[in-house]
């Protein structure tokens, strides 16, 4: 592994508009380009554009490409329409998360699975050895695309100005070939900031122009380009797992509440199955650590790792935090004891460096959009 960071195909954009750029699984990219409160408060209001370029394409293609997913993954593949998309994870066969995909339908034998950056590597190789036994081909399409996303109410204008693309019959978790600004994209509807919005997965080459014409379309409606910083304070807000925070090795889906996501019912084996139908009944029985929202009543924020605790015992701890620009107080996602985890249950606090900061326990999402 070569610690030279890797630098996408927009790297020089970012400079130029004077971005603050941060190693972020071996990818040199923006962080912030002026204020990440404006920027966050952009995408809940108007737009924001984002390069995501670092996440992991991975295509499968053959007759028996949908075989080879319901193997590898947990989810139904064969349940996926031809144009749409599916959240699911890869699991080990423990039953550990090693990643949490979205999964495109994009031809009859065809499917991409993007994977996040930190993991590309690891679920490439996984899905690899995984299909060995099937008519079926797994290509690193990593260098073959640029990701593009355009994330916030203003997104949809924005985009229909310079595409003749279908964008109102373009359903959530669907994509489309399309040409955007002259460049040819796949055009997925999907995103990670609780926002209507769109991802343009284009050829490196085209990565700059397209860059260049959304901003320029975007001048009039507000649109700014937007870093990781906000990313994440976004996804926070709407409730969103990060895989090394709140998903890891250590948790099966069960565990992190999202079992939905894991299909018992579809034909054959999976990788993961037996330790999984167990995880499912010991979550029936003796309901793991749940996930819930945390609301500061202070200002003190509180950092992944940091315990949760009531009546001076610890009863989880906090997968992510950060102060929230929407609601104008910290906020922090923990997994906590079941007996703690109703909204509203009292006593709860966050020991931030020897002090039990008092915090009030929501459900998730903290920030839902409005139709």
């Amino acid at each position: 592994m070569s610690n030279v960071p890797r630098h996408t195909a927009l790297d020089a954009t970012h400079r130029a508009l004077g971005a603050t750029m941060t190693d972020f699984a071996g990818w040199d990219m923006p962080l912030r380009y002026a204020s990440e409160r404006d920027e966050h408060n952009a995408v809940r209001t108007r737009a924001g554009l984002f390069d995501l370029s670092h996440m992991g394409e991975i295509t499968v293609t053959g007759p028996q490409a949908v075989n080879a997913l319901d193997y590898a993954l947990v989810g139904n593949i064969g349940t996926i329409g031809l144009g749409r998309a599916r959240y699911t994870m890869i699991c080990q066969e423990d039953g550990g998360i090693v990643d949490d995909l979205i999964v495109y339908r994009l031809g009859e034998t065809e499917y991409m699975v993007v994977a996040n950056a930190g993991n590309a590597q690891i679920v490439l190789d996984a899905i690899t050895e995984r299909a060995a036994g099937f008519d079926a081909v797994v290509r690193d399409d990593r260098d073959a695309y640029a990701l593009i996303a355009v994330q916030g109410p203003e997104s949809p204008g924005i985009l229909k100005s310079v595409t003749d693309a279908d964008l109102d019959g373009l359903k959530y978790y669907a994509g489309l070939p399309g040409t955007v600004a002259g460049v040819p994209a796949l055009i997925a509807r999907t995103g990670y900031t609780g926002e209507d919005g769109f991802e343009l997965f284009v050829a490196p080459a085209d990565a700059e122009t397209l860059w260049q014409a959304l901003t320029e379309a975007g001048k009039d409606a507000g649109l700014v380009p937007a870093g990781l910083s906000c990313r994440d304070t976004l996804r926070l807000e709407a409730g969103m797992p990060l895989y090394g925070h709140e998903l890891t090795t250590a948790l099966t889906p069960f565990d992190a509440g999202l079992g939905r996501v894991v299909k018992f019912e579809k034909e054959g084996d999976f990788v993961g199955r037996a330790a999984l139908e167990a995880a499912a009944e010991r979550a029936e029985t003796a309901p793991p650590r749940k996930l819930v929202g945390l609301i500061a009543e202070g200002r003190r924020v509180p950092r992944a790792g940091f315990p949760v605790v009531a009546d001076g015992e610890v009863i989880g701890e906090v997968t992510s935090g950060a102060p929230s620009p929407t609601l104008g107080r910290p906020i922090a996602m923990a997994y906590v004891d079941a007996a703690h985890a109703a909204p509203g249950t009292s006593g709860v606090g966050v020991d931030i460096r020897g002090t039990h900061e008092p915090y009030e326990v929501v459900a998730l999402p903290f920030y839902k959009r409005q139709k």
